[in-house]
């Protein structure tokens, strides 16, 4: 059918108008999402970084060594309060220098273990600085940190007045006792530091008395040790 100029004149129009109508509706239709598009990429990047630097400061916060304190023993004697602690350190402790031998070479280790002996509630050799009753070691399980055995007082190195006995044993050790000259006697149970191959077991002597025997015995009572040269 054929239109006249008049009727496809109005026919454009409406077919504009249409037109228009359907691009509003599209702009309309995309006007929300504009504010989501503003808002500027590195806010929405910073959590994610945020997170993980805050893990990674968790992480290093649980790995932080650790250092293992065990009580060995304590007690009183002469009136007084004594006691022996095992404190290994994982690390070597800021403010420790490992110690040179005579021939200028340094003694190895990667960490610290300590004997805090207290009579009194003085720790024995403090005149030596923190580090006195400690002694470098490699790793959790040094042999140089067990086998010994010494006599330890706040007089005369020891010797006199009130001391402690502490020994370091090996692994089969379970127990000490300790034999005086007037017929008395102490047991020391050996007792180790988690985690370590590291242990002790102290005993107190009073003041006056003199060792006659010192006995170490495995877990069945089968004696391991006999020394008669402690006084």
């Amino acid at each position: 059918m054929a239109l006249s100029p008049a009727r496809k004149a109005g026919v454009a129009a409406v077919m504009a108008a249409a037109i228009g109508a359907v691009s509003f509706g599209a702009s309309a239709i995309a006007a929300p999402s504009a504010p989501a598009a503003a808002v500027p990429a590195t806010h929405r990047a910073a959590a994610p970084a945020t997170a993980q630097k805050a893990a990674k400061a968790a992480t290093a916060h649980r790995q932080a060594p650790r250092v293992v304190t065990q009580l060995i023993g304590k007690g009183r004697v002469d009136g007084q309060r004594w006691s022996v602690t095992l404190e290994f350190h994982p690390t070597l402790p800021k403010g420790y220098t490992l110690p040179t031998r005579p021939d200028g070479s340094t003694v190895p280790g990667d960490a610290l273990l300590c004997q805090r002996m207290y009579i009194g509630g003085v720790r024995i050799d403090h005149q030596g600085g923190p580090w006195s009753d400690c002694q470098a070691v490699t790793g959790a399980h040094d042999p140089a940190g067990n086998g010994s055995t010494g006599l330890w007082g706040l007089h005369d190195k020891g010797t006199t007045g009130t001391r402690l006995m502490v020994a370091n044993p090996e692994a089969e050790v379970a127990y000490g006792v300790l034999r005086f000259s007037d017929g008395t006697r102490v047991r020391a149970n050996t007792v180790a530091v988690p985690g370590t191959g590291y242990r002790a077991w102290a005993a107190p002597i009073a003041d006056g008395k003199t060792i006659a025997v010192v006995d170490q015995f495995d877990a069945h009572g089968k004696r391991l040790s006999h020394d008669t040269y402690w006084r």
